[in-house]
């Protein structure tokens, strides 16, 4: 949705047009497709968005009101416009997108834009407001279309005909019995290609993927992708069909998903939004930061441990850096794949062993490569072949340490039931940190000093 870049002079324009008449704001309003005008939205005071929805067609208004940012606040936008165009508005919207956006205001708000709307829809919106919002219930649109397993291509054909007046489009159509029960899927072309005498029962394909209506939204989002679905049905506790989740809204969902897990591999909390104020962000951030600190100290009381080495041995104190360095970054690497391999589904006790082990051998390998390099370059600067064994030796160790740690920490926190991607970082850094100075020192103290 984000490909629109908004310059300087598309930010210009709606503000020039916005100083003029109505006309003139319409015109260039046209020009500007829903998801557009939504971003520019961003950077518009209140007052300018609400004349702007005022003057925009319902359908683009709704668009628009449907594409903004949770951040943005399009609730408090719906609020504040005239009650005749808010309830247009609101009709013309998605069940799950309406859902969405009235949930986030005042319980006494969400009543009064209710009941200025249609019975009908009123009463859907109501169904959905009741699910949690991560959840299967709470993603999902209650508007689809569904035919009886027991009727005919023409009574069927009817049903469908008269079903999807009210929407957008449909991917598929849902096989229910006389008590709503979900019985299975059969698409419009079949439909269409049946003989005039079949029935529903002959052409529908039974046994189809579903979801319950408490299921976690991350879960919806696996199975629509492992089944390459472009919707899902939901049901309840007695298989009764309650909606249909589309592929639209979990690519939402995935968005949203790894926005989260990014921050907290930052250590960084999903409290603090993107666009969240300083305060916030030194809440959530700080506390991370002075563990952080203590670590630094741990590792800082090794370096002292071993005083009488770097003084005696300057040099080794500027490998130490990187050799830590080096440790950290291929922690980072083997963290992000094992959390991604956790986040796609829970390892056996099998596939967490291999992990491990994928992730020892690349640390190996690829220490002993840089270690290599970093072996050769103390050949060239200080000639001193023991100095460059004692560099390839803790460059490796502290890779391999990266690596079996990287991939295990994430799986234990994972089956203590600690989130990996919040805790997993810090207590990686100090692992790496610490190996990185420990193991140059101790190397240099044992081999090079007594060598020497």
């Amino acid at each position: 949705m984000q490909s629109f870049e908004i310059d300087k002079t598309d930010l210009l324009r709606i503000k020039t047009a916005l100083e003029g008449d109505d006309a003139e704001l319409e015109t260039v309003l046209k020009e500007y497709h829903a998801s557009e005008i939504a971003i520019l939205f961003e950077k518009l005071p209140q007052e300018d968005k609400e004349r702007i929805i005022n003057i925009l067609p319902t359908d683009v208004a709704s668009d628009v009101i449907a594409e903004m940012d949770e951040e943005h606040r399009p609730g408090e936008l719906l609020i504040n416009l005239d009650p005749e165009k808010r309830s247009e508005i609101v009709e013309e919207l998605d069940y799950d997108d309406a859902t969405d956006i009235i949930s986030q205001l005042e319980e006494h708000e969400q009543q009064e834009i209710l009941e200025d709307i249609d019975q009908e829809d009123a009463s859907s919106i109501r169904a959905l407001l009741s699910y949690d919002e991560n959840t299967a219930g709470g993603l999902m649109n209650s508007a689809l279309i569904c035919v009886n397993i027991n009727s005919d291509k023409k009574d069927a054909l009817d049903e469908i005909i008269r079903q999807s007046e009210e929407m957008e489009e449909f991917y598929t159509i849902y096989v229910v019995d006389d008590y709503k029960t979900l019985q299975g899927i059969v698409s419009i072309k079949n439909v269409i290609k049946a003989h005039a005498d079949a029935r529903i029962r002959d052409i529908y394909k039974g046994d189809p993927v579903y979801v319950k209506a408490d299921l976690d939204q991350e879960e919806v989002a696996r199975l629509i992708s492992q089944y390459n679905l472009t919707a899902i049905p939901v049901v309840d506790d007695n298989m009764t069909l309650l909606g249909r989740i589309t592929v639209d809204d979990i690519i939402d969902v995935m968005e949203q998903e790894s926005t989260e897990d990014m921050l907290k591999i930052s250590g960084v909390s999903e409290d603090e939004e993107l666009s969240g104020n300083w305060k916030e962000a030194v809440k959530s951030r700080l506390p991370w930061l002075v563990i952080n600190l203590a670590t630094a100290y741990l590792a800082a009381s090794i370096i002292r441990h071993f005083g009488s080495t770097v003084s005696q041995l300057p040099r080794i104190a500027a490998y130490m850096t990187i050799i830590a360095g080096m440790g950290g970054n291929a922690a980072t690497q083997a963290l992000a794949v094992t959390v991604r391999r956790i986040s796609l589904s829970d390892l056996t006790d099998n596939q967490a062993y291999n992990t491990v082990l994928k992730e020892f051998l690349v640390g190996l390998l690829n220490g002993a490569a840089n270690g290599l390099v970093v072996f050769c370059i103390a050949l060239f600067y200080d000639a001193d072949p023991m100095l460059g064994l004692v560099l390839f030796l803790a460059m490796t160790g502290n890779l391999v340490i990266a690596g079996l740690t990287g991939a295990t920490i994430p799986l234990v926190l994972k089956r203590v039931g600690i989130d990996p991607a919040v805790a997993s970082s810090i207590i990686i850094t100090t692992f790496t940190d610490c190996a990185g100075f420990l193991l140059p020192l101790w190397l240099a103290t044992n081999l090079l000093l007594h060598h020497h």
